[in-house]
């Protein structure tokens, strides 16, 4: 009896364990581009045009392979507005009586699809190193789940950078030598592909249905399949890799773009296999084109913290995204939705966004992330706007990255500390400071960085959670060698500041 068999706009991978499991000669694909998927927050425009564009294309890939593929589009007059509807619909219109799906990477549509009429059988997505079991496996019995420790074995299990039982070079890890400052790049950025017209039939469409979410929709530059999402990978492999551990943490107004390799758009889409794209990597070292601490610093972002960041979803359960052990509940502010700002830092984070709906991971964590952590804002806030804004935003790997890196919302469960900062590591790894309407160097007054003020507010409102924290005790010790005057003073004018920022003036 035919089946239909579910692809969703992130699972564009020829090898689907769904696809695999179907049989191409009876069992009918059906793809949608649904409202409740597009606007179950407000996506970036960019996004929802990014995976309209490569789910059709990926649909006319299936059809070249001899599948039977029922698309709906978005403004097609049938659709029903949910994944649900449309295996309803389309399971009455071919007569199947049930579905095969890849498991989604989200809680909520995994039980959309539990709940559906239709019996469902959701396989396992197999395009992750670390199975749902094999990651329990490893957290079992352990008091911290570190991801240092999760990343040396998924060396061992691929084989990557390993010589013999060794990490090559005798080293797991090369962080310290990637975190310099940088004056000016010479890489020019990542491929950018002219929209054909099925890219720009979506981008109509999107403009007409979402022209009013945050973005900008135009200029569009995504690979939108993956023969372009090769030719990215190619690219940056040769122009970009050789300088990209160095300066993988330094950020410059302007260059958006720095030495990062923007291919996790298409990884978390399916356009790109991660394994493969490690091995490529690795290959260059090999070869002696790119050195070993940006070989192993990128390799390390996708089988160690792709990986940690999906197996800490699955791990932790549906309500993971409401945690809040920090009892943050201040108002998400609108400046993280374009509104004025004299922060520079923040500012420009907040730019790029709308722009490329893309910031790199220290853009994201260090910048509005510690903003966010500093200022007390709902974590659960922090989450739905990280997951409307990026373009290789899915749940199960933006939410730990938020709820547990981010904003500690977890309480550790994922990091041992907060990522929190003052104003001087920004100066360290930038150069927004220079060109800020606030002085990084003061530490209190009318015109001090609200990042050194709030920082050490931070410190003293959370005292009795961080003080025995022994990552955090030199900072404790600094605090209570100050002037107890100087505290206050310190301390009145962060609540102060944080008040005008509820208020909603432009700080």
């Amino acid at each position: 009896m035919v089946k239909l068999v579910l692809v969703l706009g992130d699972q564009l991978s020829p090898g689907l364990s769904a696809l695999r499991a179907a049989d191409r000669a009876v069992d009918i694909v059906v793809m949608a581009e649904v409202l409740a998927e597009a606007s179950y927050v407000p996506h970036h425009p960019k996004k929802i045009a990014f995976c309209f564009a490569a789910m059709r294309k990926f649909a006319i890939w299936l059809t070249g392979q001899g599948w039977i593929v029922a698309y709906t589009r978005l403004d097609d007059p049938d659709n029903t507005g949910s994944i649900v509807g449309e295996l309803i619909r389309r399971a009455a219109g071919f007569g199947a009586a049930q579905v095969l799906a890849t498991e989604p990477g989200e809680f909520r549509l995994i039980t959309a699809l539990q709940d559906c009429p239709i019996p469902v059988h959701q396989v396992a997505d197999d395009r992750f190193i670390a199975s749902h079991a094999l990651f329990e496996g490893w957290a079992e019995g352990r008091k911290q789940l570190r991801m240092e420790y999760f990343y040396r074995d998924m060396r061992r299990l691929t084989g990557l950078l390993m010589e013999g039982d060794q990490p090559a070079g005798g080293q797991w890890n090369y962080d310290h030598d990637n975190r310099k400052s940088v004056r000016a790049i010479t890489f020019t950025g990542p491929l950018q592909f002219v929209p054909d017209k099925i890219v720009q039939e979506v981008l109509d469409l999107v403009a007409s249905r979402f022209g009013e979410n945050f973005g900008d929709l135009t200029p569009f530059w995504f690979a939108t399949d993956a023969d372009q999402a090769q030719a990215q990978l190619d690219h940056w492999l040769i122009h970009g890799l050789p300088q990209y551990g160095d300066f993988q943490d330094a950020m410059l107004a302007g260059a958006p773009f720095m030495y990062h390799a923007l291919v996790s758009f298409y990884i978390n889409a399916g356009l790109l296999d991660p394994l493969d794209v490690c091995r490529r990597a690795e290959a260059e070292w090999q070869a002696g084109r790119a050195p070993l601490n940006a070989v192993e610093g990128f390799i390390r972002q996708i089988i160690g913290w792709r990986e940690y960041m999906r197996g800490i979803y699955f791990l932790s359960g549906p309500d993971y995204v409401h945690r809040n052990a920090l009892g943050h509940s201040a108002t998400l502010p609108a400046l993280f939705w374009g509104a004025p700002t004299k922060m520079t830092c923040v500012g420009a984070v907040v730019a790029q966004t709308r722009e490329h709906a893309y910031a790199h991971h220290i853009q994201r964590l260090m910048i509005t992330g510690n903003f966010a952590l500093l200022a007390g804002i709902d974590p659960y806030q922090v989450h739905e706007w990280y997951l409307a804004v990026y373009a290789d935003a899915y749940e199960w790997v933006e939410a730990p990255n938020v709820i547990g890196m981010s904003q500690f919302a977890d309480g550790g469960l994922l990091g041992s500390k907060p990522y929190v900062s003052s104003g001087n590591y920004i100066d360290k790894m930038s150069d927004y400071c220079k060109s800020c309407a606030y002085k990084v160097k003061d530490k209190t007054g009318p015109d001090a960085c609200p990042f050194n003020t709030l920082y050490w507010h931070f410190l003293d409102r959370h005292r009795d959670r961080f003080a025995a924290n022994p990552r955090m005790g030199n900072m404790y010790g600094t605090w209570d060698r100050m002037d107890l005057g100087k505290r206050g003073v310190i301390l009145a004018e962060a609540g102060a500041w944080l008040v005008r920022l509820e208020a909603g003036e432009a700080v």
